[in-house]
């Protein structure tokens, strides 16, 4: 898994005004512990349970503490103290606050480990945590306490989290993007000033909510179905499968009157869901081209906006599955996530030219060349938005009018000109049809088909999403794998899907792709391998890719290439050879589709379409009405199966061992 604090980086650096003044790296003697100091009755966290938080820890400054210089490996500095604090009134227990009421309020300190930068590494530092006003700040010794801190951050917001980088090592990610990388003296240490950051975060974070007067935050909750809520309109979340993990949802709260309102605005949205037995019929003369875009607007995150994903994320514990926990509705973009996979097809004549090339040699670096640029433009905006999640039964149909003069031809045969005194022929096209199907709604399976009969050449492909929250990012692993035929030649290529990574989520999210993959063609006995670079902590250039491709019975490499996914590619050929590739000024052929009216209820575009008009339109509360009653829906039928014990039935797609094959492909007419 990749490292909470490196997936961070994104959004900010190491501490504020930390310098090379600091003493050097090493194990600190000295204990952390509380003081209190005189405050207002009543103005403290309040928790019925906070009598615990300390007093079940006393007499623990009494344990050995960690000697100067102790090695620590990996991090290549020491820890903080060893022993806990010792007053029974210091701090928040695990529910998030002091008991109600308190005329004291504590202020947690101690020695920790810092990291400041890559020259100096980890420093000692003096911390001390004032849990009235939320502020975590530090010092360069416990001598210079009553001076100028050297930096602080407001816990508001902020994410604690724990991060094997380093031994004993927590990070604080602050709401304004800031990091603070630390290390405790031992595992017990860490734990405790964890579970007081956390608990100091918590109050702050929700007491700002509560005083938050913008109309998105009032009444903000973040509740499993089932859970009641006395202050939860007839339009909050409710459960609708007892037995199944609870959903951590964003839940707008309207009156009545206005949850009314919003169902007469979506007619049919709770028509029942029908398992077909029979197919659609689609009608290619129907479909015209496509015209929407889906640009999306490069605005990043509004103030409001990241008060509901500070909301959110407080929830989440590092390295938790997500696909089951319901995202607010502004971070969506106007398209299905079958949709999205539909544009990796948008230069659909580098994908056809695979099957023009005369060796094996040839196939597959044209198929290479094809995959190096088929997701750039699956992606748009610089601006990370997430697809709609494609609801159980879920479909899309297009099709591709590809010109024949525009499939390039093998490297090593140009193609021979017109006779002298003659006009060409007009261009004539091949046809590229494509069907995508959501055949499982837990775990999320998504499968595609396409093919071109003129071409003898067809694709089918299944892909499990599975993220996970990391912190300041989200990682979502596309599990599977898809195989290309190329009927002509009898050749078969099976590839997988690079990782996806959404960065500063708290500042201005951006998408990065990152990790290996592998195209294999066993009959020829050529292979690619793909690796998709993430940027490092420290420097480096972003969107990174490189690929190399190998005829492995003699181990000789034919092909290298690198540059950017969403930028210059250059590719090197065993013949010294070179061709530049600027997957920004590739043309694109749109797409075809049916217009909404003559699509099906369970299309894309037909499915999705009262959401997509109030995303347009910057109506959040609307979206999230239509988005929540198609969620509604497809849990009530989810339920009813179970109960019935009825088994989904796809429409387009067999199960077929751990993958999916689509139910009539080419190469069993061929």
């Amino acid at each position: 898994m990749e490292k909470a604090a490196a997936a961070a980086a994104q959004g900010g650096g190491g501490g504020c005004g930390d310098s090379g003044a600091a003493p050097s790296s090493g194990g600190s003697n000295s204990s952390s512990r509380s003081s209190s100091r005189p405050t207002s009755a009543g103005s403290s966290p309040s928790s019925s349970a906070s009598r615990g938080g300390l007093s079940g820890r006393q007499g623990a400054s009494a344990s050995a503490a960690t000697p100067a210089g102790r090695p620590e490996g990996g991090g290549g500095g020491g820890g903080g103290s060893s022993s806990s604090p010792s007053s029974a009134a210091a701090s928040p227990g695990g529910s998030g606050g002091l008991a109600a009421g308190r005329t004291t309020e504590a202020v947690l300190e101690g020695s920790l480990s810092k990291y400041t930068n890559l020259i100096q590494g980890w420093q000692s530092r003096y911390f001390m945590l004032d849990f009235e006003t939320g502020i975590l700040q530090y010092f360069v010794n416990e001598q210079s306490k009553n001076q100028k801190p050297r930096g602080l951050l407001s816990l508001a917001g902020a994410v604690v989290s724990l991060s094997d980088e380093a031994p004993h090592m927590l990070v604080v990610y602050s709401a304004n993007g800031e990091m603070y990388k630390l290390r405790a003296g031992d595992a017990k240490e860490r734990q405790y000033w964890v579970t007081q950051l956390r608990s100091c975060a918590k109050y702050h974070t929700e007491n700002n909510l509560k005083n938050t007067p913008t109309s998105r935050m009032k009444s903000l909750s973040l509740l499993p179905p089932g859970t009641s809520n006395s202050t939860s309109s007839s339009s909050s979340q409710k459960s609708l499968n007892q037995s199944g993990p609870p959903v951590v949802t964003i839940t707008h709260h309207k009156s009545p009157a206005a949850a009314r309102r919003a169902k007469n605005q979506c007619p049919g949205q709770l028509n029942e869901v029908r398992e077909c037995s029979t197919r659609d019929l689609i009608l290619v003369e129907d479909e015209v081209t496509d015209t929407e875009d889906n640009e999306e607007e490069d605005i990043g995150v509004l103030d409001d906006q990241r008060s509901v994903i500070l909301h959110l994320i407080s929830q989440l514990k590092l390295g938790m599955d997500l696909t089951r926990v319901v995202l607010p509705t502004f971070i969506l973009e106007k398209r299905s996530l079958l949709e999205m996979y539909a544009n990796f097809l948008a230069h659909p004549d580098l994908f056809l030219t695979v099957s023009s090339g005369s060796t094996p040699e040839e196939r597959i670096i044209y198929f290479v060349e094809y995959y190096l640029t088929a997701f750039h433009e699956g992606r748009k905006g610089a601006v990370a938005k997430k697809p709609y999640n494609p609801i159980i039964g879920e479909t899309f149909h297009c099709s591709w009018d590809v010109p024949k003069d525009k499939v390039k031809q093998s490297r090593t045969n140009s193609p021979s000109p017109s006779p002298k005194g003659k006009a060409p022929p007009p261009p004539e096209n091949y046809k590229l049809r494509f069907v995508a199907e959501q055949v499982s709604h837990h775990p999320p399976v998504s499968c595609f088909y396409c093919e071109c009969k003129e071409k003898k050449m067809c694709a089918n492909v299944h892909v499990w999403t599975k993220s996970k929250f990391m912190g300041m990012s989200i990682g979502v692993s596309m599990v599977g794998e898809g195989i290309l035929y190329l009927l002509e030649h009898g050749e078969e290529y099976v590839f997988t899907l690079p990782c996806a990574y959404a960065r500063s989520i708290l500042t201005v999210p951006w998408v990065e792709l990152g990790g290996k993959v592998s195209i294999l063609c066993a009959k020829s006995g050529y292979s690619a391998t793909v690796t998709f670079h993430t940027k490092p902590f420290y420097g480096g250039k972003v969107h990174r890719v490189t690929a190399e491709v190998k005829h492995n019975p003699t181990n000789t490499i034919v092909c290298k290439a690198q540059g950017e996914w969403n930028g210059t590619l250059e590719f090197t050929y065993s013949n010294g050879e070179t061709k530049i590739i600027d997957t920004t000024k590739l043309p694109v052929i749109h797409k075809r589709i049916r217009p909404i009216a003559k699509q099906g209820p369970f299309e894309s575009r037909h499915l999705w379409q009262h959401v997509t008009n109030a995303l347009r339109e910057g109506n959040i509360s609307a979206a999230t009405d239509h988005k929540q009653l198609l969620e509604e829906r497809q849990r009530v039928e989810e339920r009813q199966r179970v109960i019935s014990n009825t088994v989904w039935k796809p429409k387009y797609f067999i199960k077929e061992g751990e993958g999916w094959i689509y139910f009539d492909p080419l190469w069993k007419t061929h």
